[in-house]
């Protein structure tokens, strides 16, 4: 590093300020770490998603202490609407009066408030200076900030995205990796009474991904769809495809005559490949949270949850370990990862092989829609109200696991 950039010392220095890395610094700092975030971003700052809060995404909130009163834009959603390639459609309720099971929150405002919980916890946050080098040896990690200087820190957690230049600068990286899916988005305004409904349509050109809806507040609507990337739609194939989509008749008739879009659509990868990204670096110096750990739902494409939760793992990984024993926090993050997700990664790319064509589509969803039961606890376990392996997984049962009440629910 050059002689006249400054060095500044911290227990932690968290690259990346969206939901995983914010939990993170957030966690430490309440233990007393010494945290500094950086981000090439200035927030609030725009973040192509989907928008959707699962019960597990909302629980995490709750628990960082983020309330929705504090979040511009936040809808409750109690139901969802599942469509079949045939059109056949079934309505998904979520239990009333028991708390929050599933919401819609712009991440624009979402990420903003989640980096302030951070803020409020004492950690040192340098939004709009990105990282420009990075370098580890065995005692510290030392990452070079735009405008801010040189950190060193025993340990650097990586929240970085999808494309970590973190990873990249540390070794790290899996070459040739451009994510396990495509995604692709665009708010409209003045839509339809029945957009005020969570919609999900499995279209058979699309399987097993599918098209959405999600309402938000004034009439507003997040639209998009998503596919696995070994379908060879490239990204301007979705561009391609985009009008197509928004002028099927049953998608028409949800956003309604007047619907428009309020600015560019705009398209991101899904990295879903947690079992299979190397989780750490730097024999454990280095952690790498949410969408840098490819940690994403791979039959959703729901992220949130797992990014803060890969967060807050990480932040207790470092917390146990201690500056002088990184590979204890490698092995805990890493054990404590493969308990958490694994399974439910599993579990959930088994059901996207069953769904990727028609029939098979077709068939989950009349089952889920047989009775009232089904449909109810169809709606639960779509929406992460416990992991979706929680039947497979002995070492995860508790009792009221499959009752728990929502998220803030006084």
């Amino acid at each position: 590093m050059a002689d006249n950039v400054p060095t500044l010392q911290a227990d932690v220095v968290v690259v990346g300020g969206g939901p995983a890395g914010a939990t993170a610094a957030t966690m430490l700092a309440r233990a007393g770490r010494e945290v500094v975030v950086v981000d090439k971003a200035a927030f609030p700052r725009d973040k192509c998603c989907g928008d959707g809060l699962t019960a597990a995404a909302l629980r995490e909130l709750q628990d960082l202490g983020v309330r929705p009163e504090s979040v511009a834009g936040w809808q409750v959603v109690d139901e969802a609407r599942v469509c079949s390639p045939s059109g056949y459609t079934v309505r998904l309720p979520l239990p009333s009066g028991r708390g929050l099971f599933a919401a819609v929150a712009p991440r624009a405002a979402l990420d903003a408030v989640v980096l302030d919980a951070a803020r409020s916890a004492g950690a040192i946050v340098h939004d709009g200076h990105a990282m420009v080098s990075a370098t580890t040896t065995s005692e510290a990690v030392e990452i070079e900030v735009e405008g801010v200087g040189t950190i060193r820190a025993p340990f650097a957690i990586g929240a970085d995205g999808a494309w970590s230049p973190l990873r990249r600068f540390v070794g790290a990286q899996v070459p040739g990796y451009l994510g396990d899916w495509h995604a692709f988005r665009q708010y409209f305004t003045d839509v339809g009474p029945d957009a005020g409904a969570l919609w999900v349509w499995f279209e058979a050109d699309l399987l097993p991904g599918y098209a959405w809806s999600f309402p938000l507040p004034g009439g507003r609507a997040n639209v998009g769809f998503g596919i696995q990337r070994d379908k060879g739609i490239a990204v301007r194939d979705m561009k391609r495809l985009w009008p197509d989509l928004l002028s099927r008749p049953e998608i028409c008739r949800v956003l309604g005559d007047d619907a428009r879009p309020e600015g560019p659509h705009k398209a991101w990868p899904i990295p879903a490949r947690v079992e299979r990204m190397p989780l750490t670096a730097a024999e454990g110096r280095v952690l790498f949270v949410g969408d840098a750990a490819a940690a994403t739902d791979p039959h959703t494409g729901e992220g949130i949850a797992q990014a803060m939760l890969t967060g807050r793992l990480a932040a207790g990984a470092v917390q146990e370990a201690g500056p002088l024993r990184p590979v204890l926090a490698r092995r805990r993050y890493e054990a404590e990862v493969g308990r958490a997700l694994f399974a439910d990664h599993r579990l959930a790319m088994r059901l996207s092989s069953v769904i990727s064509h028609r029939k098979g589509a077709r068939a989950v969803i009349r089952i889920a829609g047989t009775n009232d039961w089904t449909r109810r606890n169809f709606a639960r376990w779509l929406f992460e109200d416990y992991p979706r392996a929680a039947v497979t997984t002995p070492t995860r049962w508790h009792r009221g696991m499959f009752a728990a009440p929502g998220a803030y629910r006084s």
